[in-house]
């Protein structure tokens, strides 16, 4: 059998590649290339990242560089997609990361990655309802004049990203790529305004400086950097619903991180040139998230800030749906291959889309964001504990996790072909994928390091090691349930990361020689 194949993915009588029914396996056909580029940079929140993650830095780390970080980081991520686009030739699986390390690495360091990226995403999507509700209800007593608490629009988003996740991708898909058009157009029409009336140093190219990269806050910015590229990664999680992955796939990814690279590089630039470099650092101190409407206030006027506003808020719920998506997916594969409980390796209805995946992660993020509301004892309007807590616990959670699995699946490509003899033929992208494993962990080193910083707490406290033991919980766990299915069950632990691609082993097997 060709691992991956076309002809793997289909049947002769209802397009459905599955020895175990329709319903154990997605629905294929259903994206091309512009609806899953969509669903796919959906989840980067291109606003959420140009107003809160860009000033963020600017203001806690004090790097001018910071545009050229984005450089960096999208060389880094090009080399670490060239080996893994290549990987998503060979594998097609909703478990895109674990399907990956468990075909380089064993199908024990597959259970461990799988519980990761079931943590690490979850963790992404439910962070984002704390920043979500709380610029909801300011949207609320700005214009409105009402007062309500963060966490009814955020339980309010939770059950209509729910919804959603319950109906068809290509639903979805339209949902994510309106927003996503109108939010990205509105950025590059402050970009051109920036650049149209610069501050007092004018259209000044200080930022891409390689000498505004020197300071010990480098690799934190990197930190905070990196998790603006979240998303282009989850590409091969949709493999089996597009007609030919082995070409979409890796176009969609490389797409993704180029546009991300040289859209993200631009826009933090403008935001440099429109405060000036010299004052970027304290202006963003000033305004902190507000930074964007604060420039884009007196180029722009009232009204376009207005819009941006409402915009900053679709894009988080964008980027939830998006998340949510994932989740669900991943979800479905773990229960198809034992991981989790059957129950959730079964699509819904007509739809084909992962119901049973997509309910639990609704109550995951409905019991988060109820427990956050519990505990939050502040009053309406009050932007501390818990509500971005809510935020930044999660998006770095989530972000360690994921930084962690692009590095593991960097080395689990090298074994993947050097086991299959194929040194000679995939020899460059068996060196990029090196290349980029070092630089993801270092990376991933100076995030656990910083940590306290990243989620703004005190260098003594319990969080700089408890948060991220969570990823290493989770990593520990999905060992132990590896270790104990290849003791149970050898055969089962085998066909960790197959996918579909196991039933029509189990097929052969029971047809007559």
């Amino acid at each position: 059998m060709t691992t991956g194949s076309s002809s793997a993915s289909r049947s002769t009588t209802d397009g459905i590649s599955t020895y175990l029914g329709q319903e154990r396996a997605l629905r294929a056909d259903r994206l091309g290339t512009g609806g899953l580029l969509l669903s796919v940079l959906a989840a980067t929140a291109p606003l959420m990242v140009v107003a809160g993650v860009m000033p963020t830095t600017f203001a806690v780390m004090g790097i001018v560089g910071q545009p050229l970080l984005f450089v960096v980081l999208g060389v880094v991520l090009i080399l670490f997609s060239v080996g893994y686009a290549e990987m998503s030739r060979h594998v097609h699986n909703a478990g895109a990361f674990y399907a990956y390390i468990s075909r380089g690495l064993g199908g024990t360091a597959g259970a461990a990655a799988a519980l990761v990226a079931l943590v690490a995403y979850n963790a992404l999507q439910v962070g984002i309802y704390g920043i979500f509700g709380f610029e909801v209800s300011g949207l609320f007593s700005t214009y409105a004049h009402l007062q309500i608490a963060w966490w009814i629009p955020a339980l309010v988003a939770a059950l209509v990203v729910g919804a959603l996740g319950w109906l068809k991708i290509d639903v979805n898909a339209r949902v994510l790529g309106v927003l996503l058009v109108i939010e990205v157009a509105l950025v590059v029409i402050f970009d051109i305004a920036a650049i149209g009336d610069p501050a007092k140093e004018g259209l000044s190219l200080h930022a891409f400086n390689p000498d505004t990269l020197t300071g010990a806050g480098v690799g934190t910015a990197l930190c905070f950097c990196i998790a603006a590229f979240l998303g282009f990664e989850q590409a091969p999680v949709y493999a089996e619903e597009t007609s030919r992955p082995h070409i979409l796939v890796p176009r969609v990814m490389f797409l993704a991180v180029g546009g991300v690279a040289v859209f993200f590089a631009i826009s933090c630039w403008a935001l440099t040139v429109a405060a000036g470099p010299s004052a970027i650092v304290g202006t963003s101190q000033k305004q902190s998230a507000g930074l964007l409407f604060f420039l884009t206030e007196s180029r722009l006027g009232g009204t376009f800030t207005d819009v941006l506003h409402v915009l900053f808020v679709t894009g988080m719920f964008a980027a939830m749906l998006s998340f949510h998506n994932v989740v669900a997916r991943y979800t479905f594969a773990m229960g198809r291959e034992g991981l989790l409980p059957a129950s959730f390796g079964r699509t819904a209805g007509a739809s084909g889309a992962p119901g049973t995946g997509s309910l639990l992660q609704s109550a995951v993020a409905l019991v988060v964001v109820i427990a956050f509301a519990v505990a939050d004892d502040k009053p309406t309007g009050d932007p501390t504990a818990p509500v971005l807590h809510l935020f930044t616990w999660g998006g770095n959670i989530g972000a360690l996790g994921v930084i962690l699995l692009m590095a593991a699946a960097s080395v689990s490509v090298i074994v993947f072909f050097a086991r299959r003899g194929a040194l000679g033929a995939q020899s460059w992208r068996l060196i990029t994928s090196a290349l980029a494993a070092v630089a993801l962990l270092v990376i991933a080193g100076y995030t656990v390091k910083d940590f306290d910083v990243l989620v703004g707490a005190g260098p003594d406290s319990a969080l700089s090691w408890a948060l991220p033991g969570i990823v290493v919980l989770a990593a520990l766990i999905g060992l132990v349930q590896g270790l104990v299915l290849r003791f149970r069950s050898p055969e089962a632990h085998a066909r960790i990361g197959l996918g579909n691609e196991a039933f029509q082993l189990d097929k052969a097997a029971q047809e007559p020689s």
